[in-house]
């Protein structure tokens, strides 16, 4: 099935901020953020996106590239020079917290077949 830009956009933002492993609702997380993206500092190697987008390192590519433009994640390349870690930024997670529900539903069938042979991630809002 043929998915939009928009939906590896929605996947690969929610593989990132997974990584910080906090509730997007939970209450003050505004005033929190600052503080936990400093503390916690982690990211995800690009290949692993790749794997969860299940696409080229081309398309991996064209989707950070937006989402770094957008000001949603940092690419950061490592000391060896050849792995790229992607951060997201106090930007990203308040655009999911904002718009996760908007996603799940406008792109349930596309999440649904993206993960129908593992479990739907826990930031899918079903109805």
């Amino acid at each position: 099935m043929y998915k939009g830009l928009e939906v590896y956009y929605c996947l690969a933002l929610n593989r990132i901020a997974s990584q910080l492993g906090i509730d997007l609702y939970q209450p003050d997380l505004e005033s929190k953020l600052d503080d936990i993206l400093k503390e916690r500092n982690v990211g995800v190697p690009k290949v692993e996106l790749s794997y969860e987008l299940r696409s080229n390192h081309h398309m991996t590519n064209k989707v950070l590239e937006v989402l770094e433009e957008d000001g949603l994640v940092e690419i950061e390349k490592q000391a060896d020079g050849r792995e790229y870690r992607v951060k997201i930024t106090k930007k990203g997670v308040l655009h999911l917290r904002q718009f996760n529900q908007f996603y799940s539903v406008i792109f349930k069938r596309y999440i649904v077949d993206h993960y129908k042979y593992s479990s739907l991630p826990s930031w899918f809002v079903q109805e």
